[in-house]
């Protein structure tokens, strides 16, 4: 990926991973630095109501932390408000920069980050992991469940950078799957009936497929297709009430 280009670049941790919602001209994968992922941050506008807030990530401060995730290099001038209602007005997030870094570790760049604080009215602070599943299993809001916002993440970081170490992430994602089976949930009505399209550039797809087969290999299980909510939306309807 060619990175010399002049322009203005937007690191994504959380929901921008998978659906960013403004024009970008490039994406690719990679990690930032001295920061960890946590699901603290509350969410009345997007996940949850004021009576149930979702939970939704921030970047936490951590001296030997690494963040895996998504970085655009925006288009056209409706990216940056468009991101500054959504993130900071709704979400109650501050902007900063930090050093992306991509997945090779062959580039770096400085990235706008949209970090949440306990300083914001929707902060939520931390709890057991087990009580911040439930809480997301229990949300929903204008842009749907709270549970569409955590396992679409996972399965993003499980698809497109399987050698993300995120314990957080993907120790909410155990709980909250097994929540949805033990109360008989249907995934696919959690997920929304919808799918995305994640669009990254053409020349790093076929690092993505090999980094999947390897890691897949490596576990000795289809770990990508063992936690795909994606499987489900290719059933046929009237089958697709699936209890995960």
């Amino acid at each position: 990926m060619d990175t010399n280009d002049n322009g203005v670049w937007i690191f994504g941790y959380g929901s921008l991973c998978w659906n960013p919602g403004f024009e970008y001209c490039k994406s690719t994968t990679g990690f930032v630095k001295g920061y960890t992922r946590r699901f603290w941050q509350g969410n009345t506008t997007h996940r949850g109501t004021t009576e149930k807030p979702g939970r939704v990530a921030t970047l936490v401060e951590q001296k030997e932390g690494i963040v895996y995730g998504r970085v655009f290099q925006i288009s056209g001038s409706t990216a940056i408000p468009y991101l500054q209602k959504r993130e900071c007005s709704l979400g109650g997030y501050l902007t900063t920069i930090s050093t992306f870094h991509t997945r090779d570790g062959s580039k770096s760049f400085p990235a706008i980050i949209y970090i949440a604080t306990k300083e914001n009215q929707h902060w939520l602070g931390e709890a057991p992991l087990r009580t911040i599943a439930k809480q997301i299993t229990e949300c929903s809001g204008p842009s749907g469940h709270n549970v569409e916002y955590l396992l679409r993440l996972a399965d993003f970081m499980h698809s497109y950078i399987p050698e993300a170490q995120d314990e957080h992430l993907f120790t909410l994602e155990m709980f909250v799957r097994s929540i949805i089976k033990e109360r008989n949930m249907c995934i696919n009505t959690l997920m929304g009936n919808r799918e995305f399209v994640i669009d990254l550039e053409n020349a790093e797809q076929g690092q993505l497929e090999a980094d999947r087969d390897n890691a897949n290999v490596h576990n000795g299980v289809n770990r990508v297709t063992e936690n795909s909510f994606q499987y489900a939306s290719r059933i046929p309807q009237t089958l697709r009430c699936l209890k995960m």
